[in-house]
């Protein structure tokens, strides 16, 4: 629970997802609740909840006591607003959840916003969820747009996604094959079950797989028995979006190169059924973990097998396959990763408790269970981190984004704290790192492996509450152990001697950069983006090394011969202006931004794909990047590069100073790139 007791306390805070300061004096000084508090109630209620603190100014990432005068007549009024159903949807909050602080003579309020459950979302504001709702993102309160509230409003009403009765679809849309598989697997699971002695449209109608609506007396095939048992031509009709991808890389950290990869072609059947039982073997196949003996015997089913296997078919059950983000599930030399469309059903903290199970697609879960796959009542992720548990290996990360909506587990089997990195920081620090918690410990054990490390990314890694979080960077800080660049959200941290490659160590010399731009000026400046976590490979450039002189013949030789700036200090060359450029390489350029450029409206991942394109093997400044695709700098950062870093599609040249006018962006592929939802 979020606490804060102290004046130190007010110091160490950052502005997070789970966090806001609002200075709430109203116009008489005496204090109100601030108007902007309505969308932030809605935005933290429809994500995982948050803490809004009244009565606290922030100026330049610091924050200050300012206080409220008659704390009494806020809460009142806070409480008023919350009961009307014409200014807020539902009330979350009881007594309890707003608590009066009194730090320094000042009374300020710490108001606690909860989780909205399955059933209350959307939390929506005026009376109108279209139009009304919020949701918590990177940047702050992001109003929701059409799509992502009918969603919310489905998961609402329908316990079960996957009972929809599909009309025009019938058996001869089932492969047969398939089934009479499944019935072996239920027989060697179950010898005397009674499903046994059914004909096939009988079996499938006990699954569930076929069912009749008493109420509309509508009947047919399920939307559960189509996914399970169906033909790819009638699965791609019935879900447009659905798309299953295996994909096995032979190199950690690679993304674009792989050694196996199943997706439905044609060849196979393209359903559930099949995906699980091709996926799993090739999931456990020379899988490096020793087997145990039981009563002499060796047991070939190891606690690892029980993670991958009960991973494989939580994603699969849990999967919202309206939703346009594929199935994808990867295997690497140092990982397993699953992702799956939709969120969570229930709090993260939960689900990883377990005890309680909101399935989405609870008939697709039953036919996995009735063959002893999967795990009831909750249980299957706790089997998950105990199964990892067991190897010592770093633990699960399960979160998820919410553009687009997904849910993403990744199962590193790396040591969280390695020895070698433990040894270099207690040879760095001294005695100093002895008196260093076990969450500090880890924060710059990441500081050292990944060069630079944020908040974002620390919550990626560990489940220590964001204010723990918070409170921890800032100490380490203080203590001489990290040393920051950037301010308030955009704040990332660094050991010392290892500071990040600045904007102005590569474009140091005159004229290069097409413009003046060389203020500094932003590279402090925070637009509430804490993404980049990546950590990339400019921390590997050699120390010390020049960052070149201003004369124009040394200019021309840090061009390469297609008119890129070259710097020792980056790993691929900067296209940091149209006019030096080589007429091949503008024009191809120009040609692979050219949908952009002709169209004044395009849809998010189309332009996606242009700017990957565009950024491909070169970084490419922004403001070069905006005069290619015709679009406005600022806009195209907010709207698109800050999204595409934090899903490690693309990096930045400067991690240390993410929203710098002089930021360049190139293409994340190869060692540079995590995985993509796994």
């Amino acid at each position: 629970m979020f606490s804060i007791a102290s004046l130190e306390d007010l110091s160490l805070l950052r502005e997070t997802l789970e966090l806001e300061c609002k200075l709430a004096q109203g116009q008489n000084g005496q204090g109100e609740v601030p108007k902007d508090f309505w969308p932030t109630y809605s935005a933290m209620a429809n994500a995982h909840g948050g803490v809004v603190l009244l009565g606290v100014r922030e100026k330049e990432g610091v924050f200050s006591i300012a206080g409220i005068a008659n704390p009494a007549k806020v809460r009142a009024d806070l409480f008023n607003n919350l009961n009307n159903p014409g200014k807020v949807s539902t009330n979350l909050l009881t007594d309890a959840d707003v608590q009066e602080l009194a730090l320094e003579g000042q009374t300020i309020l710490l108001v606690h916003i909860p989780q909205a459950a399955r059933k209350q979302r959307p939390v929506f504001l005026n009376g109108q969820p279209l139009g009304h709702t919020y949701k918590r993102l990177n940047d702050g309160d992001r109003l929701c747009d059409e799509e992502a509230v009918k969603r919310m409003l489905a998961e609402q009403v329908e316990d079960e996604r996957d009972a929809r009765i599909l009309p025009h679809f019938g058996m001869d849309d089932i492969d047969m094959d398939g089934l009479r598989i499944y019935r072996q697997m239920l027989k060697d699971e179950k010898p005397g079950h009674p499903y046994l002695e059914q004909d096939d449209f009988a079996f499938l109608q006990s699954l569930r797989g076929w069912r009749r609506d008493r109420a509309t007396g509508a009947e047919g095939l399920t939307l559960a028995g189509l996914l399970m048992f169906g033909r790819w031509s009638a699965i791609q009709e019935a879900m447009p979006h659905y798309f299953l991808d295996y994909q096995e890389r032979p190199e950690a950290k690679t993304e674009l190169r792989w050694v196996d990869r199943l997706v439905p072609d044609g060849t196979w059947s393209g359903n559930l059924f099949e995906f699980y039982r091709r996926v799993y073997r090739k999931l456990v196949a020379d899988l490096k973990v020793p087997f145990g003996l039981k009563d002499g015997q060796r047991q070939d089913d190891t606690p690892v097998h029980v993670a991958l296997r009960e991973a494989l078919v939580n994603t699969l059950v849990h999967a919202d396959y309206t939703g346009r983000v594929s199935v994808l599930v990867v295997k690497r030399p140092d990982m397993f990763g699953f992702r799956n469309p939709g969120g969570l059903r229930l709090p993260l903290e939960q689900v990883i408790r377990g005890g309680e199970s909101d399935c989405r697609n609870r008939i697709l879960h039953q036919m996995f269970l009735l063959i002893g796959l999967g795990e009831r009542g909750g249980s299957g992720m706790p089997k998950i981190f105990s199964g990892w548990q067991s190897r010592h290996w770093r633990q699960p990360l399960l979160r998820e984004k919410d553009v687009p909506e997904q849910t993403l587990l990744e199962l590193h089997m790396l040591d969280l704290l390695p020895g070698p990195i433990l040894d270099a920081l207690q040879a760095r620090f001294g005695t100093a790192f002895e008196q260093v918690d076990p969450l500090g410990r880890v924060i710059l054990a990441t500081a050292m492996i990944e060069g630079v490390v944020n908040h974002a990314r620390m919550t990626e890694i560990c489940t220590d509450h964001p204010h723990d979080l918070s409170q921890a960077l800032a100490r380490l800080e203080r203590d001489g152990m990290l040393l920051s660049q950037g301010q308030s959200r955009g704040k990332v941290y660094h050991l010392p001697g290892s500071a990040p490659v600045s904007p102005e160590q590569v474009f140091a010399f005159g004229g290069s950069s097409g413009n003046s731009g060389h203020s500094s000026g932003s590279s402090a400046a925070s637009s509430g983006n804490n993404e980049d976590s990546s950590g990339n490979s400019v921390m590997d450039a050699p120390a010390g090394a020049s960052a070149g002189v201003s004369d124009s013949s040394a200019e021309q030789a840090r061009r390469d011969e297609h008119g890129c700036l070259i710097s020792p200090l980056l790993d691929a060359p900067v296209v940091d202006t149209l006019a030096a450029l080589s007429p091949a390489l503008r024009d191809e350029l120009l040609q692979r931004a050219a949908l952009p450029r002709a169209k004044a409206r395009l849809d998010r991942d189309s332009m996606a794909s242009v700017i990957l394109s565009v950024c491909e093997g070169r970084y490419v400044r922004l403001s070069v990047l905006a005069e290619l695709l015709s679009r406005d700098a600022d806009g195209l950062r907010k709207g698109y590069l800050d999204a595409l870093v934090k899903d490690y599609r693309i990096r930045r040249a400067f991690p240390g100073t993410p929203t710098h006018e002089m930021q360049s962006y190139r293409t994340a592929v190869g060692p540079d790139r995590k995985p993509h939802g796994a």
